[in-house]
């Protein structure tokens, strides 16, 4: 009797532990929404920068102290911003970027104050502009910061009195700022020489572009804002380049030589501030030409030219990476793959540098022996690894980890910080010496494991000519293979992204996982166009947006369809902007496949949409009237048979709101109920506290009319 109950004892405490152990905590919507780059962020190193000239690197804890470390050694506590505030009387509220000029001596900034400062002598100096500067571009050998003030441009050293780089009375010429609406790779719009004595600018004449109104309903009564919106097949923006000297305060403008409305991209000074170097692309895309001027604007020649039957696309400047200001190297998919090639300013094409079936993502440094280092996909597209290439024109491979990696590299090249995460590593953080690990920084615990979050699976399926593609599937925490689940599929679809990945959450929002525990299975695929496959895989979009992405959709969910858990009858789509485009193309044109879906930022019709994106892959409205007829959803509003919600934000610049309410006009005018929701004020993407009202309308809106 006694063993009896002793084994009902042990049978009762052993399901408790199971229980126990099975039991995770439930995570709510808003904390999917706002916590995953916060309360659910692996633990990492933020603002990880080498010293020069030195062994020893700098890091920046809870955004608001520095850190430092030897090579060989315990990283300890520098200075703090309080300490910065109290010494030298700035007002930096954190420590977000981080500028070493040498061991003793470095910049902060936050917001329009930079301070630089001495750790020896422990002082410094504040520099404060003005609230409204922007693009602020700091020189840091000189001390001088250039910034602009609305549509010009000034620049001031600690001080010192600000200096006025531009005075231009028209509102319509441009300094200083992102040109060609920050498309080929551009962030910025202000280059100083290396010596600090010249400082290059971008500057476009927007006098022929369109100003499009936004309604601003935060005035009373509310006002018109106008901005600068060229559509497809419109007069575009007029862009140059400027070469202002400080010395005599002169300026030099440099025009483009293949029509005023070409584009002039991926500006770098050669070493020795001799030269300038810029791409030159025509407006139709398909012609680039790689133009050499001295630094008094004046033409010396052109290094070569490239040619595409559908685009080229030029996104990283000229790389001089031998110390030479005349040898470097570029990055071109002209053979099917982005890969680099040396050139010579003297000789053009030197050779080839590397001859890889697969992606070149960023150059990151070179080193004094001539060796380049860069990230590529390596064999996995879904990958990013580092990669040297050495004098010698060998590729080595340094982090055969899977998995997605990044990387600071020592001034000598001879070490690396890497922090990578992988499907299932939340985050690595580590310095290597060549191909070898030296010194452990971080191995992160996994934040999601108390909460019942279950790992994406990664896969792939056969479009319709065979090309593989990848798939995410996100099932519920309780998954019952033995149960049919309704399906929300998730696009992007797009150009430049690439929604599946090999990293932490495998380039899922945590917002999907909340989701899947509500009941669902949430599935991605990355179609044909998207990021990171090739030439051949990328552009066979040319001229015919939608058509091979809506495919390879579909060929997603006849996948779905085959599986015994999926309730073939429920499935529904959701995404933003490109992915609000194919969410509305895959119910209006295979609404046999979809039951229900929500439209986010949509484009309908691409002659909407702005010149620089939209005839790279579609030409001018005017060359291809068949490929924007077949691609618009205006003109198959009449084919909805779902039920679709439409949002967009009121202050929209990037995809206006005229895309989704000439789709509403179109469905009043046959007769077809649509849904609707304006989000006031926000601009292409809603962000903040409001994104967690803006998933909880689409998701619930899921939930409600997927059947």
């Amino acid at each position: 009797m006694r063993i009896r109950v002793l084994l009902m004892t042990f049978t009762v405490l052993f399901a408790l532990t199971v229980k126990g152990q099975k039991e995770k905590k439930s995570m709510s919507l808003s904390q999917a929404v706002l916590g995953q780059y916060s309360l659910f962020a692996p633990e990492s190193i933020f603002g990880f920068e080498w010293i020069p000239n030195t062994k020893k690197y700098a890091f920046v804890k809870n955004y608001r102290e520095l850190w430092l470390s030897e090579l060989k050694g315990e990283a300890r506590k520098v200075i703090s911003v309080d300490q910065i505030n109290e010494t030298i009387g700035s007002e930096l509220r954190l420590l977000t970027a981080i500028t070493w000029k040498d061991e003793n001596t470095f910049y902060a900034s936050f917001q329009n104050e930079f301070i630089v400062y001495h750790l020896n002598e422990k002082d410094g100096a504040s520099l404060s502009l003005p609230t409204n500067a922007e693009n602020m571009t700091l020189h840091p050998e000189s001390g001088r910061v250039a910034y602009t003030v609305q549509n010009d441009i000034f620049y001031k050293k600690f001080s010192s009195d600000p200096v006025r780089v531009t005075n231009n009375d028209d509102p319509n010429i441009v300094s200083g700022q992102a040109i060609a609406r920050s498309e080929f790779g551009i962030t910025g719009g202000l280059f100083w020489s290396n010596d600090g004595l010249k400082l290059a600018f971008y500057q476009k004449d927007e006098s022929a572009v369109h100003d499009y109104p936004i309604l601003n309903i935060n005035e009373y009564p509310g006002e018109l804002k106008s901005v600068k919106y060229p559509m497809a097949g419109q007069p575009s923006e007029h862009a140059k380049i400027g070469i202002y000297d400080l010395e005599d305060e002169s300026t030099q403008l440099i025009e483009a030589r293949s029509g005023k409305e070409s584009y002039l991209t991926n500006l770098t000074w050669t070493p020795n501030d001799e030269h300038l170097l810029f791409a030159e692309v025509n407006r139709g895309q398909d012609h680039l030409w790689l133009q050499v001027y001295n630094d008094d604007g004046q033409f010396i020649k052109t290094v070569f030219e490239e040619k595409s039957d559908t685009w080229v696309e030029p996104e990283r400047p000229p790389y001089f990476y031998t110390g030479s200001s005349d040898v470097f190297a570029w990055v071109s998919e002209r053979d099917g793959f982005d890969n680099l090639y040396l050139y010579s300013i003297e000789n053009g094409l030197e050779e080839q540098l590397t001859d890889n079936a697969f992606v070149i993502k960023d150059v990151l440094k070179s080193t004094e022996d001539g060796s380049l280092f860069y990230t590529a996909t390596g064999s996995n597209p879904l990958d990013t690894k580092i990669y040297k290439l050495s004098k010698n024109g060998k590729q080595h491979l340094l982090t055969p980890e899977a998995g997605t990696h990044s990387a600071k590299v020592h001034c000598n090249g001879k070490y690396i910080f890497d922090q990578f995460s992988a499907h299932n590593i939340p985050n690595k953080s580590r310095i290597l010496k060549g191909d070898k690990v030296i010194k452990e920084l971080i191995d992160a615990d996994n934040p999601l494991a108390e909460y019942s979050v279950s790992p994406a699976e990664i896969s792939t399926i056969s479009a319709i000519d065979s090309t593989e593609l990848y798939t995410r599937m996100i099932k519920p925490y309780d998954f019952d293979s033995t149960k049919q689940y309704p399906v929300l599929v998730y696009v992007y679809g797009g150009p430049h992204a690439q929604m599946i990945t090999n990293n932490w959450l495998d380039g899922a929002s945590l917002w999907m996982h909340w989701m899947a525990n509500q009941g669902y299975i949430v599935f991605t695929v990355d179609n044909r166009g998207s990021a990171h496959r090739g030439v051949e895989f990328e552009h066979c979009i040319h001229r015919n947006l939608g058509k091979y992405e809506l495919e390879d959709q579909i060929a997603g969910a006849k996948y779905l369809k085959r599986l015994p858990f999926v309730d073939n009858n429920r499935i529904a789509v959701h995404g933003w902007s490109f992915g609000g485009f194919m969410t509305t193309t895959m119910l209006l044109k295979a609404g046999e496949h979809f039951n229900a879906g929500v439209a986010g930022g949509l484009v309908s019709d691409w002659k909407f949409y702005e010149v620089m994106y939209g005839e790279r892959y579609m030409d001018r409205p005017q060359e291809n009237e068949a490929g924007y007829a077949a691609a618009s959803l205006l003109n198959h509003a009449e084919k909805l048979q779902d039920d679709l919600l439409m949002i967009h934000g009121t202050a929209d610049d990037v995809v206006v709101m005229q895309h989704s309410l000439s789709l509403v006009q179109k469905m009043v005018e046959n007769g077809i109920q649509v849904d609707y929701f304006p989000y006031p004020m926000h601009e292409h993407n809603v962000r903040g506290k409001d994104r967690v009202h803006l998933m909880e309308k689409v998701l619930n809106y899921i939930k409600g009319h997927n059947h």
